[in-house]
């Protein structure tokens, strides 16, 4: 490749993401895996690494910036954290290089909180901030990163003031296949029942305290009136995502509202919560602000 230009690569625990990237800024090559960190601890993270980069040819001089797990204790080289409150601009400076490497390889930190009422931890997320709000980010932003484990964040002025975790995803999944509710799942098709996923998130936001019964409630429901698995699908989805809005929204939400940071059908349902609960929100592509980040920190480390 004639034109010289920078690597970033997002390493999620089960999905790996790399894009070549020009001068320029243009996307000139990319690649697309499952090879997270469950599957790069077992092959080795630098053979992981290499084999994407070969197979796009991507010359030696070209150096890498990589978010995610590759940092994680296990990873290719642990990254530590910074700890709140973090400012955005922190997370670039305090890269890590990769000893041993032919090519320069940073990996971004994630970020902490040491708070012994409320420890809590990110790693990825923190570059989708970084892409999401920039490095200099004016006023005060509340950022919703839905997910496995949705983060929920609170940044002003540049600075990452506090942050909390929930397990939605992770929740769902251990409901959907491992209690009594799958039964009820059992063959759901795709339809988005947008109807049963709007009055669950209701319900939960109103009365978060009977949230396990309005589990259950999925289960007696179908058996006494019937109802399809794709609408006892959304009801499960609707109900914990209610929960965790009634957790996270905060009394007083400032002018702006939410910045939803999500992709895909995560998207279209945070985005649907939100208007059920009329909540101002403000939606950026997870990927696209991901990939943000990874360019912001690029141009910083080696003046691209």
């Amino acid at each position: 490749m004639s034109q010289a230009g920078y690597v970033a690569v997002d390493w999620g625990s089960s999905s790996f993401r790399l894009w070549l990237v020009d001068r320029a800024g243009r996307i000139v090559g990319e690649r697309r895996s499952q090879e997270g960190m469950v599957m790069a601890v077992k092959s080795g993270f630098a053979s992981v690494l290499r084999s994407h980069l070969d197979a796009l040819g991507a010359a030696n001089e070209w150096p890498v910036v990589i978010c995610g797990m590759a940092g994680a204790r296990q990873g290719l080289v642990e990254a530590g954290y910074v700890d709140t409150p973090a400012h955005l601009a922190s997370i670039v400076e305090c890269a890590v290089s990769v000893p041993g490497q032919s090519r320069d390889i940073r990996i971004l930190p994630g970020i902490a909180q040491r708070d012994a009422r409320a420890p809590d931890v990110m790693r990825g997320e923190e570059t989708q901030l970084l892409g999401a709000l920039g490095r200099d980010a004016a006023g005060e932003a509340i950022i919703c990163l839905p997910g496995t484990h949705s983060k929920w964040v609170t940044v002003r002025e540049g600075t990452v003031e506090g942050f909390t975790t929930f397990m939605t995803g992770e929740l769902f999944g251990v409901i959907a296949r491992e209690t009594i509710l799958s039964h009820a799942v059992t063959g759901a098709d795709e339809a988005e029942e947008m109807e049963a996923f709007g009055s669950a998130v209701v319900a939960a936001f109103e009365t978060p305290a009977l949230a396990a019964n309005l589990l259950f409630q999925v289960r007696s429901r179908q058996l006494l009136y019937g109802g399809k698995p794709s609408s006892a699908r959304e009801t499960i989805s609707g109900t914990l995502i209610g929960l965790e809005l009634a957790a996270a929204l905060p009394g007083k939400m400032p002018g702006n509202g939410v910045t939803l940071v999500a992709s895909g059908k995560l998207r279209t349902l945070y985005e649907a919560a939100f208007k059920t609960l009329a909540v101002v929100v403000r939606s950026i592509d997870a990927e696209d602000a991901v990939r943000r980040g990874l360019s912001t920190a690029a141009e910083a480390i080696w003046k691209i």
